[in-house]
């Protein structure tokens, strides 16, 4: 048996109208594929298979699940697939495209648009070999992908697992957000049977411990440990181990001297373990992100000037 609990689909397999080349990703809640569909356009397909409930054996094509989580299955399986109905409604630039949606198998795929370039997390290792991530690169990128984050609260939807693995980075350096994870917080709430799907150092506080209270500011947890790592070369401490006792030395002081001090600010603003504290809406983090001059990252300290600023500064598509 291999590392992986589930075998993917065969390369050549035809799935409806697509035919699925090879698997591209692997996490404990899905399969994603790279497929191409009649006109031999290339796209990716992420297939739902919870490690945890389904079972898919070599030479098999639907999953075995057991009775005792057929419940959860089909449960995690309906928040999938409105998942897909709620990101299929999102045309902008910085969100991945879903393109279809549809049942097979006994189970759910959610077609999106493949995007030809690497992963910021590919980026960064590459490029920290060779020295620092600079400090234009970390604003431009992240300022831009904040932008279709906006596009993402503004449906009412959250994102829950921004990390460097799931901004992805067009050939053209434009950033887009990947692999949306609000099913598998839904399936948390309702599903104790269920296991985390979370990313340790990434994810928030109020998301670790399963309770309400989440929010754009969830997000925005996320977007700061993801700064964070790009500059440390890790995450930061997990936010339930920092509830216990919080030993993750601030930004500010960690990296002093090596970037402009209102950026490791605003890192720290974002990681804040209480929600109030944080950015409220990702706009207030992006204006801080389009401030370099050194103004403290608080609510209600930003000239009238900055709106001006930022718009230009968010329209460099």
């Amino acid at each position: 048996m291999p590392a992986q609990a589930n075998y993917p689909l065969p390369s050549g397999f035809q799935l409806e109208q697509y035919r699925i080349e090879r698997q591209l990703s692997l996490g404990g809640f899905s399969i994603v594929y790279l497929a191409y569909d009649q006109d031999g356009t290339p796209v990716a397909i992420k297939e739902y298979l919870p490690n945890s409930l389904a079972l898919r054996k070599e030479g098999q094509i639907s999953p075995q699940i057991t009775e005792e989580h057929q419940s959860a299955f089909r449960y995690g399986m309906k928040c999938f697939f409105e998942e897909g109905r709620s990101l299929a409604k999102l045309m902008h630039p910085n969100v991945v495209r879903v393109l279809n949606f549809f049942r097979a198998n006994n189970t759910v795929y959610m077609v999106m648009q493949f995007e030809r370039g690497r992963t910021l997390n590919d980026y960064v290792h590459r490029h920290r070999q060779r020295g620092e991530i600079s400090e234009r690169f970390l604003r431009g990128v992240f300022t831009r992908m904040l932008n279709g984050l906006r596009e993402v609260h503004a449906h009412k939807l959250l994102h829950l697992d921004i990390k460097p693995s799931n901004v992805y980075l067009r050939a053209d350096g434009t950033p887009v957000l990947l692999d949306f994870g609000a099913a598998r917080q839904t399936l948390l709430n309702d599903q104790p049977v269920l296991k985390p799907m979370y990313t340790p150092g990434f994810a928030s506080p109020e998301q670790l411990a399963g309770r309400d209270g989440l929010g754009p500011w969830s997000d925005i947890y996320s977007v700061g440990a993801s700064i964070f790592s790009c500059i440390a070369g890790m995450p930061p401490q997990r936010a339930d181990e920092r509830a216990k006792k919080d030993e993750l030395v601030p930004a500010v002081k960690q990296f002093a001297g090596k970037y402009n001090r209102q950026l490791l600010q605003t890192i720290d603003w974002c990681l804040n373990m209480d929600p109030l504290e944080r950015p409220q809406s990702v706009y207030a983090l992006q204006k801080a992100l389009a401030n370099p001059s050194g103004e403290e990252p608080v609510a209600g300290t930003w000239f009238t000037d900055w709106s001006t600023r930022l718009r230009t500064f968010i329209g460099r598509q």
